[in-house]
Order: structure tokens, then sequence, then C-alpha cells
């Protein structure tokens, strides 16, 4: 999900015109790399908005942590002994929107699956390079917890089964992308570059030029392709060069496959571009389905969820690219 700002300053200069003042700030939240980029703005607003924006993402970075205390922590607390909890509406919009999309993915992307997560040990900072037991994941895949088990009664959230363990990494940054996209708005900003760790989300453009960034490259330095954002439009990369550890030769990510509960394989990456309502959910959710779909089934699944703008990088790093995501890159 790492994307690299593709050399903006030096492409913004080739315009004709004299390019807009762009202010930049960086932070290091949800356990990433976030800057937030506006144009065209008077500095001290443009401060002020980033520094709303960021507060934001640090209040639900605080919110979603799946490991640390947090509100989330305390709600899969309460989940493993069987009783429900209210939190707070925010908290429970979130988990609606989760469910619907589970269910849309056919629940490859599922955050129910945070016990399975945090067997593979990717509930740590570092994980450890141990695969589990073959008897421990099937143990779990026999319990098979998912977002459909969660009973959401306005903020009370309860579930039958007590497997059930949320984890919103594949989905916060995307809703952090949403959410300060709004707040930006609010200050009178509507032109803004959002990074959240490679999930970027544009407002606007920057002068005469639209917004342009790079498709990192899973395994070497560099940039796949260009890609220039229009407003509104977010991009999100799923890969197996995130998070992962390798054992015996073989790279086992944090991306797993809730039916065989096992890290997927097939895919280094994936990268879909969207627009519209809720564009950075979806950039972000919506990219795990796909690389767990694998070569030959990414095609497939893009069409079901309604996605055309696609590029993907298989386990022998051969380019898949979607005839409409061919014609949106840039050399």
């Amino acid at each position: 999900m790492r994307l690299i700002f593709a050399l903006l300053c030096a492409m913004l200069l080739a315009a004709c015109a004299r390019p807009p003042d762009i202010v930049r700030q960086q932070a290091y939240v949800f356990g990433t790399l976030v800057e937030v980029s506006v144009a065209g703005a008077p500095e001290p607003r443009a401060r002020t908005a980033i520094g709303d924006v960021l507060a934001h993402f640090d209040a639900m970075h605080r919110m979603l942590h799946a490991w640390q205390p947090s509100d989330l922590s305390r709600l899969n607390d309460a989940l493993a002994r069987g009783e429900a909890m209210t939190v707070s509406p925010e908290l429970a919009a979130m988990l609606r929107d989760a469910q619907a999309l589970a269910a849309q993915s056919d629940e490859r992307f599922d955050p129910a699956i945070g016990g399975l997560v945090a067997l593979w040990g990717f509930h740590a900072d570092t994980p450890p390079a141990r695969v589990p037991d073959d008897a421990a994941i099937a143990a779990w895949v026999r319990r098979r917890p998912r977002m459909a088990d969660l009973r959401i009664e306005d903020t009370l959230v309860s579930s039958a089964n007590p497997a059930v363990q949320l984890d919103l990494g594949g989905y916060a940054k995307g809703r952090a992308l949403d959410d300060a996209a709004a707040i930006l708005k609010r200050h009178g900003i509507g032109n803004a570059l959002i990074n959240i760790g490679g999930n970027v989300l544009a407002l606007g453009q920057p002068g005469d030029r639209l917004w342009r960034v790079g498709i990192q490259h899973p395994r070497t330095p560099g940039t796949l392709a260009t890609l220039e954002l229009r407003d509104g439009e977010a991009i999100g990369t799923s890969g197996d060069y995130q998070r992962y550890f390798e054992a015996d030769g073989v790279r086992y990510c944090h991306l797993i496959d809730p039916r065989s509960g096992r890290p997927a394989t097939g895919l280094q990456s994936v990268t879909i571009l969207v627009s519209g309502r809720a564009a950075g959910v979806r950039s972000d959710a919506l990219s795990k389905p796909l690389f767990i779909a694998g070569p030959t089934q990414l095609a497939d699944v893009a069409g079901r969820l309604g996605l055309v703008d696609w590029l993907a990088v298989d386990a022998a790093g051969r380019l898949q690219v979607s005839p409409a995501m061919q014609a949106r890159l840039r050399e």
C-alpha cells in the first residue's frame, strides 16, 4: 500500500504558469509515514487545516489500535467474554461500513480475523519469524469468525461467536483519507494531496497540473509507473512487502486469506484507483480482496467489485494491468 511521490515539484515547474505554493507537513501515524500537501492556500490557513487533520489521525489511531489499549481492543475483550459493549457512534458507523464491505467482497476483506492476524504474529510491531502449527490454523478456520457474526444495535455491539476479534488495519487508513478530505474542505481547502503510507487521495489540483504519484515497485527501489489523480480520486495498494517475515526461505505476509487461514500468495502487489463516495475507504479495503484472489481470479473479482482501474504484479514479477488503468498510467 506504499506509494511514493514522483518528483511532484519538478513536474509542477514544467508548467508554463508559475506553480502555486505548496505547504507540506509529515507525521508518523497508523504505524506509517503520513504527508498532507496543500496547494494554493495561505500558509497560516493551510497549517491550521493540516494540524486538525493530523490531530484527527492521532485520535483515530488511539481509538482503533487492535493490540494496544484502545476502544477497539476493549471491544475485542468484551466479545471474547461473550459480552455486549456500547461503543461510540463513530466506531459503530465504521463497523457497519466494514460489515458491508466484507459482504460485498465475499469476505475476502474481513476485519473479524484479528485472532488469525495475532496467530501469525502480525499483532506485533515486529512479527516473529514463526509459522503457526497446522492444528492451530485449522482450529481457527473451524471457528471462522466473520463480520457477519457481529450484531450492531445502534451503538451496542455483540457477537454470538467469541472468536470474533476485530482488526480494522485494512480499513482505517482509507477512512482517515475520507475524513481528512472533509476536514480540509471545512477549512476552505480545495486543492490537497493526502498520503497515508501509500493510500492517497487527491482534492482539486495544484495549478494547471494534476497531482501525480508513483506506484511503488514491490521488490526494488523506485516506481513501476506514475499516475495522475483527479479531484476526489483515491489510490490504494496491498502488497506482500509491507509487513512480512521469512521462514525457511518462504515469505509470509500480513494479508491473510480467511478461507485457508494462511497468507495469500501469487501476487507481490495490487494497486487500485477509485473515485466517488468514500473513495478513500474503498481504495483501502477493496485492494485486499484482489490481492487475496491471486493472479487467476483477479480480473473476475475486480469486475464483481466494480473496479475497472487496477494494476498487479504477480509472484514472478509480471505485470497485469486493466485496460482502464493502462490508459491512466504515465511513464
